[in-house]
């Protein structure tokens, strides 16, 4: 929080509070302790955030890949759940994370009710805690999203690997991709020229924990 300016430092405390004066509680559940039912829950808000965007939604992850992880890597899976004071049956919202090492690769997110500010707790803030607790170094929180520079996340390039099958389309995008590139790098300096934070890092990252 000391790497905020003053001003985000109470936009965070405020928006943490909302969550808190709307009677909901985080839990956190990684590796055994995940029931295996909230692995079906996170596919759904997965699907209905997805739905939410219409053709903008990426619906790319399967019910399939929700199983997969819950038989075979849920000891890399972070659950972050959102509960109803009274209720810890059914979450009101959950985020998932994966982690390898002392990276934090995040997050897919959905909700069943909206409530303000539940958003940034369960996919940024209570993330960063997990994180700091257990001596992770990098959290990336996912592409898009110029709110996220507000929650102590700078804007940084990345990699795609792609295979076009389609010869004239390979050409077409092939042509384009240096030019898409730097205008992507410039669409990041803006983002980074404006960082909330008391003193600007030379070298902004994903997100130095």
């Amino acid at each position: 929080m000391k790497a905020f300016n003053a001003n985000q430092r109470r936009n965070i405390k405020r928006e943490r509070k909302a969550v808190a004066s709307a009677g909901l509680s985080l839990k956190i559940f990684t590796g055994a302790e995940i029931p295996s039912q909230m692995f079906a829950q996170m596919y759904h808000f997965y699907c209905d955030t997805c739905d939410k965007f219409g053709w903008w939604g990426s619906k790319y992850l399967t019910r399939q890949f929700f199983e997969q992880l819950d038989d075979c890597y849920r000891d890399r899976v972070v659950f972050f759940a959102a509960y109803n004071e009274g209720d810890e049956q059914n979450p009101a919202a959950m985020s998932f994370c994966l982690t390898k090492g002392d990276q934090l690769y995040g997050r897919y997110w959905g909700c069943s009710t909206e409530f303000d500010n539940l958003h940034f707790d369960t996919c940024y803030y209570t993330p960063i805690e997990w994180a700091i607790a257990h001596n992770i170094q990098t959290f990336d929180p996912g592409a898009g999203g110029r709110h996220k520079k507000r929650r102590g996340f700078p804007a940084t390039p990345n990699y795609s690997l792609h295979r076009f099958y389609n010869p004239k389309l390979s050409q077409i995008l092939t042509s384009y991709i240096a030019e898409v590139n730097r205008m992507e790098q410039r669409e990041i300096d803006t983002i980074n020229a404006d960082l909330p934070f008391a003193q600007a890092t030379d070298n902004p990252n994903r997100s130095n924990i």
